[in-house]
């Protein structure tokens, strides 16, 4: 089954309760996992750095970037908190890390698998360090390119963790991502070309996107969920809302269900109708006995219970063995 993700991240805009109230929605749209975001701003940003275009439509023109990402620090003993609330409610708690030291964090959490946020895709102490643990890895690849990529996915092999224990989730790292920047036949491209798990981090508006990448083959779905998008904050705008979300799953689950197991033949249900729309080679007026079949004398129609259309070449031209009248079933 695809892992679905809810990426909660910074949409608790710092308050607990908000945060805990995601984790309930998260779990009652059917996600498997709810994701937060684990860092220090003083690690993470310099408090002359600029705001991505997103973060600056969306947040406070006086607020910094350094500013508005120490509001929406988690302190440690919210992870504990998150984390015995998931419990309760049976949903995965999962946080990714964006610098060394909260990435530490993490790993003395003893969560069961790591995330590689995009824009640390090319941090190669960060990589080493997480590769080190030698678990299950989600590498985000958004504003990346292909050697991006192999770069990071042989740093991280480099430092224990086998190709085999990596997803990497194609992305369009846009908040919200326009449609026609999604490419998301590079999700393929990506799984062809360095034998790996694919899956797909989405942050367009709407739930169309990722439901086709599952039917591409993404066993990760990864979604912004937010209680409102009209709250202040970065992400919430570029987020769906619960019963999106839930809708999103449910999809999701549907088209791994349609997707089936790749034979063609009919299904059991299907057996039942065959009969009633094939057709058999009938009479089409009254042939006596010692006549040449011939197109003026049959025809194919329904049911399909006698000889098939598929048998016409060997019929027309064969001498009838009996009488047959008007939609009888035709027989050598």
């Amino acid at each position: 089954m695809t892992l679905i993700i809810a990426e909660a991240g910074v949409n608790h805009n710092g308050e607990m309760d908000l945060a805990f109230e995601l984790v309930e929605k998260a779990a009652a749209s059917g996600a498997d996992i709810i994701k937060f975001q684990t860092f220090e701003a003083k690690s993470l940003v310099t408090k002359t750095a600029e705001k991505a275009q997103y973060q600056r439509s969306n947040t406070s023109v006086a607020e910094s970037h350094y500013q508005m990402i120490k509001n929406l620090e988690l302190k440690k003993n919210d992870h504990h908190r998150l984390i015995e609330h998931c419990s309760k409610h049976n949903i995965e708690f999962f946080s990714s890390a964006f610098d060394l030291d909260s990435l530490g964090f993490l790993a003395d959490l003893n969560l069961s698998r790591y995330k590689v946020p995009s824009g640390e895709i090319t941090n190669l102490p960060y990589l080493r360090q997480m590769g080190a643990y030698q678990k299950p890895i989600i590498l985000s690849t958004g504003m990346s390119n292909m050697d991006d990529i192999g770069n990071a996915l042989m740093a991280l092999e480099s430092a224990g963790t086998s190709r085999d224990k990596i997803t990497v989730l194609h992305c369009s790292t846009e908040y919200p991502a326009p449609i026609a920047d999604i490419n998301l036949n590079a999700m393929r491209t990506i799984r062809e070309t360095f034998n790996v798990e694919v899956g797909y981090s989405d942050h367009t508006s709407g739930i169309e996107v990722a439901i086709a990448a599952v039917a591409l083959g993404a066993t990760v779905i990864e979604k912004h969920i937010t209680l409102d998008r009209s709250l202040p904050g970065p992400d919430h705008s570029a987020s769906i809302e619960p019963n999106e979300f839930k809708n999103m799953v449910t999809s999701i689950r549907n088209i791994e269900i349609a997707m089936g197991n790749g034979i063609k033949e009919p299904s059991e249900k299907e057996k039942a109708n065959m009969l009633v729309a094939r057709k058999s080679i009938v009479a089409s007026k009254r042939i006596v006995k010692g006549t040449i079949f011939s197109n003026e004398n049959i025809t194919c129609k329904r049911p399909g219970e006698g000889l098939s259309p598929m048998q016409i070449d060997k019929v027309i031209g064969s001498i009838a063995r009996k009488d047959f009248n008007l939609n009888d079933y035709i027989s050598l």
